[in-house]
């Protein structure tokens, strides 16, 4: 479809008016919302009061109002309007994506997907859905990723030479956090995007990125969708991206864990999975910008570090007692930049850990998956140029957390199998071509210690149960014991 073609946006609704305009669309939604939004996992203003919301753009790619037994489809981007909003919150709220499906009797298995029936406006009388629940729209989702083009507020793209079928089955992934994912048949995998910043979505450029720089330790984006209207840059918002499905791969976190509880070393996946790090990392660099960061960058990342743990031991009181030692690791840092060093900085995954890894059942190959990076920070901190041992630190840290999380818990076994296994994954990297994190003890002491920071308040907020996870990673840490990393990555535990 081309940019020019007719719409069904522009359909009239009984009363003449066009439904995706009509005044009342949003008001008459806005108190089932109001209920249902709150409630979702990727809602991030939980805890504040949710007053209302501003309709930012609407676009009807199927029918609402019609007097069939077809489901409508409506997609809407709105700005939620919260009270004492946090300093991160972007001005004037945060903005959220809503696919509603729309319908006069949703059969019984769209039962847990409802959000309610409005009693007034042009949908008046309908059930209100859910429509990322709903095989069916689904279905339509991919089949309009297949054709580009403009429909309404939004623009559908596609990769030249992407082959994607139609008619693949569609089968929403139930457990989510951040965003809604749908698979197709064995093919392809559409994450949407539900919490939006303008501007383009890291998941989507650096995969794209790393496609034209033949790297194949990331799946390449096959379509997307993103707003018509671009952003105050000029570049235009990512709404959801497609890119194909690894059937039969295994994540990281799930074999680490497998490992554990049947005492297996772990220490050769760790090995090849430095290897995949440091060749997507390679690639970054070779393909978008990098910079050195010098004295007063240094400072700067050195000073946001102390601020995010002064912020944390207030809210999590029993931080406190370490707090002056663990700030001695981002002293140092700084020392660092004063003493006239510097480090390179690019493009990084921006929140790496094993969740975020496959391995092939076939090869035994790693792959990394999510670039969008800690969906909590701002896209713009998120897309900034930073030290690839960030991602090193915080893959560590996940080594760390299955250790401690799997059935071997605290024993020394574990603890040893966590040593070793970091241990080789930074070797593997090095052997790689990247940076041997082991060469820059400074910044890795700092970038750990600023992930175990960030773990405790994450644990103390939304899992209080893990808490003792990053204490354990806090004590180690604040007491300057065992180093960021092993001498060697080889051998058994």
């Amino acid at each position: 479809m081309s940019d020019t073609a007719p719409t069904r946006a522009t359909r009239n609704t009984p009363d003449h008016r066009p439904l995706v305009t009509a005044p009342d669309l949003l008001s008459s939604l806005a108190p089932l919302l109001a209920e249902w939004v709150p409630r979702q996992r990727w809602f991030a203003g939980k805890g504040r009061l949710l007053t209302g919301f501003t309709l930012l753009s609407a676009t009807e790619l199927l029918p609402c109002t019609g007097d069939g037994t077809s489901p409508g489809l409506l997609q809407l981007l709105v700005r939620a309007q919260q009270s004492s909003p946090p300093s991160r919150t972007p001005a004037g709220g945060d903005r959220y994506q809503l696919l509603l499906g729309v319908h006069p009797a949703p059969p019984p298995q769209l039962a847990r997907a409802v959000i309610g029936r409005p009693g007034g406006g042009p949908l008046r009388g309908r059930v209100v859905y859910d429509a990322l629940l709903d095989n069916r729209l689904c279905g339509l989702l991919l089949e309009r990723l297949r054709v580009p083009g403009r429909l309404g507020a939004l623009r559908f793209c596609r990769e030249p030479d992407a082959d994607i079928p139609s008619g693949l089955p569609a089968r929403p992934i139930a457990v989510e956090q951040s965003n809604s994912s749908i698979v197709y048949g064995d093919s392809f995998i559409l994450k949407v995007f539900r919490r939006i910043e303008p501007g383009i979505n890291p998941d989507l450029e650096l995969p794209r990125a790393l496609a034209d720089a033949k790297c194949a330790r990331v799946p390449a984006p096959a379509a997307w969708f993103e707003s018509a209207v671009a952003a105050e840059n000029g570049e235009a918002t990512t709404l959801g991206v497609l890119q194909p499905f690894l059937p039969g791969s295994a994540d990281g976190w799930q074999l680490a864990l497998n490992a554990l509880a049947v005492r297996a070393d772990f220490t050769g996946s760790a090995r090849a999975l430095g290897h995949a790090t440091a060749e997507v990392h390679t690639a970054l660099a070779q393909t978008l910008p990098t910079t050195e960061l010098r004295r007063p960058q240094l400072d700067v990342i050195a000073a946001q570090m102390i601020e995010r743990l002064e912020a944390t031991a207030r809210a999590v009181p029993v931080l406190q007692p370490y707090r002056a030692r663990l700030r001695t690791a981002f002293d140092a840092l700084a020392a660092v930049g004063h003493d006239g060093r510097s480090w390179a900085a690019q493009r990084i995954h921006g929140d790496l850990h094993l969740g975020q890894t496959l391995r092939s059942a076939d090869e035994g190959r790693w792959s990394l998956i999510d670039f969008e990076g800690e969906p909590a920070r701002p896209l713009a901190e998120r897309r900034k140029l930073q030290p690839a041992v960030r991602d090193v630190a915080a893959m560590l840290r996940s080594f760390d957390y299955a250790a401690r999380s799997g059935p071997a818990g605290a024993d020394p076994w574990a603890l040893e199998w966590a040593r070793r296994t970091r241990a080789a994954y930074c070797l593997g990297y090095a052997e790689a071509g990247g940076l041997d994190p082991r060469s820059a003890p400074e910044l890795m002491r700092a970038y750990e210690t600023d992930k175990a920071v960030y773990e405790v308040l994450y644990e103390a907020r939304h899992r209080p149960d893990w808490l003792s996870v990053p204490m354990a990673a806090v004590r180690r840490l604040a007491a300057g014991g065992e180093p960021a990393v092993g001498v060697d990555g080889t051998g058994p535990p």
